[in-house]
């Protein structure tokens, strides 16, 4: 309806003025040749409101002069008769005033409907506004979270990792020192050494975690199997990474968010499900890039649809920036399922978007 509505109003009021002057001889040639004993006043009405909805007050107030006229006129031309000049006039008078009546309550309801679709017209530039600002700062947020990683992850390799290595070696050394001297205590520095290369190891890995190296489709592979392998070693849980057919994901920015929705989904289970295992598989589904993690946890909290936390606001926002859907919900088999699911043509897309600007 409100299609139709915005057709007509797209014509040219030129066809509106000549269509309201043709309805009004139209409605005059039926007024005369049923005489003037049958009341056609009433009819007027349609060229009067097409006239001052479509075109305007000057030529709603034209027309309701024409239709009076033309009424009179025909009433005449048919054998009407009146005791006296005032009858008619009359007549005439009451009917045009019906007219102006109608004609300035349309035009008074028409500006009121273009006011209103003019508010609406703002209101929804600035909430589409609103919305393109409220994402433009959710993806610099989560552009600063990740350069922010990255630093971090660079600072534990390059200078936590160097400071453990820096103590080993003197570890190694004092140890030389205390056995060349037979003193029971070589054995103590030893182990200092064995738990400084220990949290050379544990540095390392989590300076990987945190900033995974090349994150297209090699490099994403090999993340999520270093990831896999650095949870079941950190958190003792048994941890695997499924990909038989790795997919082609040419973009960095598709790879790193797929990768960090693993994480937290991983993350979350070993925080609140206590599992024995988890699984990470990545696949292509029917021209589609798909991501599950699921566990054997405790599962989800009864009340987890009210009460979604941060990270998986986090995870469904990284979903969309790709394009994908996000899922959480309880595994059938115990513990809980996690999936994203993004069209397979999205990553290259995102690429030469981005190659354009």
């Amino acid at each position: 309806m409100n299609e139709l509505s915005e057709h007509i109003e797209k014509r040219p009021k030129a066809l509106f003025v000549a269509v309201s002057v043709a309805l009004v001889a139209a409605i005059g040639t039926v007024d005369y040749l049923t005489g003037y004993a049958i009341f056609f006043s009433a009819f007027y009405l349609l060229p009067v409101g097409l006239a001052a909805w479509f075109v305007g007050m000057v030529w709603g107030v034209a027309i309701s002069v024409l239709s009076v006229a033309v009424w009179l006129v025909g009433d005449f031309a048919a054998g009407a008769r009146y005791s006296s000049l005032l009858v008619p006039i009359w007549n005439g008078a009451i009917a045009l005033s019906v007219y102006l009546v109608v004609v300035k309550t349309l035009v008074s309801l028409r500006k009121l409907q273009e006011e209103l679709e003019e508010r609406v017209r703002q209101r929804t530039r600035a909430l589409s506004t609103e919305i393109q600002e409220r994402a433009r700062l959710e993806k610099e947020i989560l552009e600063i979270s990740e350069r922010e990683q990255r630093r971090i992850g660079h600072d534990l390799h390059d200078s936590l990792c160097q400071h453990w290595a820096a103590t080993a070696m003197a570890g190694q050394v004092l140890g030389e020192k205390l056995a060349a001297k037979s003193l029971p205590e070589a054995a103590d520095a030893r182990e200092i050494v064995r738990l400084a290369e220990t949290g050379i190891t544990l540095t390392r890995n989590l300076a990987h975690g945190i900033s995974p190296a090349e994150m297209e489709t090699d490099g994403l592979v090999t993340a999520f199997r270093e990831f896999a392998t650095n949870v079941s070693q950190m958190f003792k849980v048994k941890c695997e990474f499924e990909c038989e057919s790795p997919p082609q994901i040419s973009d960095a920015a598709s790879a790193t968010h797929l990768y960090r929705i693993a994480q937290e989904a991983v993350n979350n289970a070993i925080r609140h499900g206590k599992p024995k295992q988890i699984v990470m598989n990545l696949s292509n589904r029917k021209e589609r890039i798909e991501l599950t993690v699921e566990d054997d946890g405790s599962g989800l909290p009864d009340d987890w649809e009210k009460n979604r936390g941060m990270g998986t606001r986090i995870m469904a926002h990284r979903a969309a920036m790709i394009g994908g859907t996000f899922s959480i919900e309880p595994n059938p088999t115990g513990g809980t399922f996690v999936k994203c699911s993004m069209p397979a043509s999205a990553a290259t897309k995102i690429l030469n978007d981005n190659s354009a600007e």
